[in-house]
């Protein structure tokens, strides 16, 4: 009887970039390789904690396992299906700027996002060599009035980055937010070699080098980043939305007090959230969530609709 072959040891690692068939992952001794994922229909993403073993007739990493995740930033496509963009986050850092001009329903739609996840959010003002207008501190005031922390830093000058390294150290945090931001800048001031090009350290099948949209970055002192793309507009993943709240949590704070107890805070009568517009709620954060509700209603999931879970 013939000896079967010794079965190749198990590798713990964390996928740091993702691009097409092919991934990145970081193992636990900091080296980094790349792996393929188990199958066709296993999607992973960047902060993904993975199980790898080595196949040796290909000499490459295969992924043969994905733990459960926590912690997960989905968003909605065009047909109310979520797609799944970093995994086990801790917070989650929505940046701005003076200028391109900020778009607060954005911001508004990641932090409802994050609440919903169970994450951690703050707020970063970057780019704070450019003058800020009143509207802007106005809106930046209104978060503080939630205990959300808003930071003002800058990636150019430095302003503000020890204390924004304090504030990430030890999370695994995203930057999220619109085009044109700074996101890269701010991960390239946090951690330099973020600059070299992840497409230098993934090939294709063809040798030829290939680039990647999100990537997993280490913080000195402890932490990561995971540094997104900016974006024209987003939507949370409507089935990960708290159906009540839609992770407002000035919502959640009023509707105890609304007459219904499955209100929707739109045009119900006796209404606490309704009420309070203007006077504690503030009115732009009132009109981001009836557009988030009316969002959420035209792409709740229908039957048969598959969902990605």
């Amino acid at each position: 009887m013939s000896t079967p072959p010794a079965s190749s040891p198990q590798l713990a690692a964390r996928v740091v970039a993702a691009h097409g068939r092919l991934m990145r992952v970081q193992l636990a001794d900091g080296r980094e390789s790349v792996a393929r994922p188990p199958g066709r229909q296993t999607q992973l993403v960047c902060g993904d904690k993975v199980i790898c073993e080595l196949d040796a007739q290909h000499d490459e990493l295969r992924i043969v396992s994905v733990a459960p995740r926590s912690g997960a930033l989905y968003r909605s496509n065009a047909r109310g299906q979520a797609e799944l963009i970093a995994a086990n986050l801790t917070l989650l850092a929505v940046v701005v700027a003076p200028l391109p001009a900020p778009d607060f329903f954005i911001v508004d739609r990641y932090l409802a996002a994050a609440e919903c996840a169970g994450m951690q959010a703050i707020v970063l003002l970057n780019k704070t060599d450019v003058p800020c207008t009143a509207d802007i501190d106005a809106a930046l005031q209104v978060y503080s009035r939630l205990d959300l922390s808003v930071r003002r830093v800058c990636a150019h000058t430095h302003a503000g980055l020890e204390q924004l390294r304090s504030a990430l150290r030890n999370e695994t945090s995203a930057l999220v937010g619109q085009s044109g931001v700074g996101k890269s800048s701010l991960s390239r001031a946090l951690v330099p070699q973020s600059a070299a090009s992840v497409g230098e350290l993934l090939r294709d099948e063809g040798g030829r080098h290939t680039t990647t949209a999100v990537s997993l970055y280490d913080l000195p002192g402890g932490g990561a980043i995971v540094d997104s793309p900016g974006v024209r507009d987003f939507a949370p993943a409507i089935d990960r939305l708290d159906a009540a709240t839609l992770g407002f949590r000035e919502v959640a704070a009023l509707r105890e007090g609304c007459r219904f107890a499955d209100c929707r805070h739109m045009r119900e009568p006796d209404c606490a959230v309704r009420s309070a517009v203007g006077i504690s709620l503030d009115s732009r954060r009132y009109e981001s969530y009836r557009r988030l509700r009316r969002l959420f209603e035209r792409l709740q999931p229908t039957p048969g609709r598959r969902q990605m879970r």
